[in-house]
């Protein structure tokens, strides 16, 4: 009996340890299928929310956007009170960490004193949380901010209850670009898979910038001029557009436009080349950013001011919203040309003060190819206080000053007033017609004979243009020519007139046959001798109207041959290869510089009738005109005077040698029928 009573104790005992053991390893079971049920729970919600901030940062307007939405998510992850986001910027060249005032949860009456202390701060870098990630590249965690020695807020953070932090950065490639930073009301220890998982999003939103960079660059190179990274037309008149809206919002918030352009540019060009050009033109921005006022911006990635944070700033990706702030522009609307928005000024003064100073800085010389060269310009200053609705209006205005300031001389500002504009709209009309007349073939030659001084015979013509507006309206030459010059119908209507002088004369010369055949001198304008196809349309019209070229001579003014000297000694010498003559008109009156009479393939030198006209007030003149005709005998060259109208001119004349001369005293410029009337029977004048 007691042996039974023993053996059912020991079988009860195996089995109550055998349940205990089954009871043991079903809760052991149950445990590790609920820790993993936790953990594949938490990998869950740690994939939904790289997913989530994936797919609103790849959709999201902006890259504030992607990093309101990442700490606000975080935010709720983690449970973690307090998110706040800081970006990387430059002060004085510096990296440092400020603030971006984007935050969650800091509304917050316990957290204004620490939310208002962190907005202030820039954290170099290995100072405060942001300062040590920005060092590190790397997360950082903070079991407890009243102790830890790196933590710059302690005092703050105290008050407001905070106790643990942790922040990440915002990678791209192996930049940080930003700091996320947490902040718990808990102290807890680091948290590895937190760290981890945050890094993961801190590299999607890496992506994220990176991408926005590429925009932003995409923008900036669209608005801006990838020569001097100024600003372009496109740009200028976009801030021009604000500043006309600001002062229609505001009266007192005046500006200014100066439309710069460098005087005789282009001869830098044609001499020296596109590429010295190039480089003056960016030397000159230089020169003219240096000018402006100290607050003055160029909108360059690197221009932008200590703590201040700009829709342009393409170095972060992160900008700012863009604010009120306002700033002055210099912008190159292309060739040399440059304009300068002057915002918020005090009146006249301010603009002409900032015009002074860019005249200054090209006083110096510039070194170009190992060459010392010298640089003007002319500036042109449109106000606001004329009262404008759009910004192209105040573009042309500043424009048209420019050209004034041109006219007056060069190196000099003209301030725009009313006249300017009745002026330029005149000009347009006389344009409008000139381009009809040109279609209309209104345009007629008057001939003044060129006379020999010892015989009185006509030797020559000297075609000059008219407009024949209408039966009863002829317009001389002064009043269209400038227009036809600026325009560039001066091409077209230069040509014609060569075509028909040929044609013309080589008819008289076959009615009136001579000894020496009768010559045409033919006017050369400075935009015609600048064409790069001159010379082959002028040996094709030669060859088209069978003139002999030896009784062509071309006129050229001192000023048109010295603007670019080699390359006129090139285009004069194919020239005479064709057989004409060449002719310089208006002598003395322009750079009179005796050196290019003997490098110049010239033949003909013409003395302006300014020095004919002083022979008779004043000894000087008379001695003027001698030592022209001394000059052109050593250099075998022929000499006509200009501007013979009295006897005594003639007798004068005469007695110093001087071969030929035209003027009122011989002829007045005639029609066709004039001309032919004086070849067939020419007047006795008494030489």
């Amino acid at each position: 009996m007691d042996g039974s009573i023993a053996d059912h104790a020991v079988e009860t005992d195996k089995l109550r340890r055998r349940l205990d053991r089954e009871r043991r390893a079903r809760v052991e079971a149950e445990g590790i299928a609920e820790r993993g049920l936790r953990e594949l729970y938490e990998k869950q919600k740690q994939l939904e929310l790289l997913e989530a901030v994936a797919v609103f940062a790849n959709q999201a307007a902006s890259v504030r956007d992607a990093l309101r939405f990442a700490i606000a998510r975080i935010c709720e992850f983690t449970g973690w009170p307090l998110g706040h986001v800081c970006l990387v910027e430059a002060v004085d060249a510096t990296p440092c960490m400020v603030s971006t005032n984007i935050w969650c949860g800091a509304e917050a009456k316990s957290l204004q004193g620490f939310h208002q202390e962190t907005d202030r701060m820039r954290y170099l870098s290995g100072v405060g949380l942001p300062g040590r990630v920005l060092a590190t590249g790397t997360p950082t965690w903070i079991v407890d901010v009243a102790t830890d020695e790196g933590f710059i807020h302690t005092k703050s953070a105290q008050a407001a209850g905070l106790k643990s932090a942790f922040g990440f950065p915002v990678m791209v490639h192996t930049e940080v670009a930003a700091v996320l930073e947490f902040f718990s009301d808990t102290q807890l220890q680091p948290d590895t898979t937190l760290l981890w998982l945050t890094a993961q999003i801190g590299t999607q939103l890496g992506r994220v910038v990176e991408r926005q960079r590429s925009d932003e660059k995409l923008i900036h190179d669209a608005s801006h001029d990838p020569l001097t990274g100024l600003p372009n037309r496109a740009l200028f008149l976009d801030r021009l557009t604000r500043a006309i809206a600001r002062n229609k919002r505001n009266p007192d918030a005046n500006f200014a436009v100066l439309f710069v352009d460098l005087d005789r540019f282009k001869v830098v060009n044609d001499s020296l080349g596109h590429l010295a050009g190039d480089s003056l033109i960016i030397e000159v921005a230089t020169r003219f950013q240096a000018s402006l006022r100290q607050t003055d911006m160029v909108a360059r990635p690197n221009a932008v001011p200590a703590g201040r944070l700009r829709a342009e700033t393409v170095g972060s990706g992160l900008a700012g919203d863009g604010g009120s702030e306002t700033y002055d522009t210099l912008a190159r609307l292309g060739g040399d040309e440059f304009t300068v928005l002057l915002d918020d000024i005090q009146d006249l003064s301010d603009a002409v003060r900032i015009a002074d100073r860019l005249l200054a800085s090209l006083r110096l010389p510039f070194t170009l190819q190992e060459q010392e060269i010298y640089v003007e310009a002319s500036i042109g200053i449109a106000l606001s206080a004329t009262g404008y609705a759009a910004a192209d209006e105040v573009l042309r205005d500043a424009d048209l000053a420019m050209y004034r300031a041109k006219a007056l001389g060069k190196s000099r500002y003209e301030v725009f007033d009313r006249t300017m504009h009745v002026q330029a709209m005149g000009q347009l009309a006389l344009e409008t017609d000139l381009r009809r007349a040109l279609q209309n073939q209104e345009f007629i030659l008057h001939y003044q004979p060129i006379v020999d001084l010892r015989t009185g015979d006509i030797t020559g013509l000297e075609a000059l243009v008219r407009w024949q507006k209408s039966e009863t309206e002829l317009i001389y030459p002064g009043d269209f020519i400038p227009v036809a010059e600026d325009t560039g119908l001066i091409l077209h209507l230069g040509m014609w007139v060569l075509r028909e002088a040929c044609e013309r004369t080589r008819a008289w010369q076959l009615q009136f046959p001579r000894e020496r055949p009768l010559t045409i001198s033919i006017n050369v304008s400075g935009r015609q001798f600048a064409q790069p196809d001159l010379v082959p349309q002028i040996r094709h019209i030669i060859e088209d109207t069978g003139i002999d070229p030896e009784t062509v001579r071309l006129e050229l003014t001192e000023s048109v041959t010295m603007a670019n000297a080699e390359r006129a000694i090139s285009v004069l010498e194919q020239l005479r290869s064709l057989g004409v003559r060449i002719s310089i008109d208006d002598f003395g009156t322009g750079y009179s510089s005796l050196s290019y009479l003997h490098r110049f393939p010239l033949d003909v030198l013409k003395i302006d009738r300014s020095f004919v006209l002083q022979m008779d007030n004043a000894k000087e003149g008379l001695q003027i005109v001698h030592t022209i005709l001394s000059l052109a005998r050593n250099l075998k060259m022929e000499v006509v005077a200009e501007g013979v109208e009295t006897d005594r001119h003639l007798s004068k004349l005469r007695a110093l040698g001087c071969e030929a001369g035209q003027g009122y005293y011989f002829s007045r410029p005639v029609n066709v029928a004039g001309i032919q009337t004086l070849l067939a029977s020419p007047p006795d004048w008494g030489c």
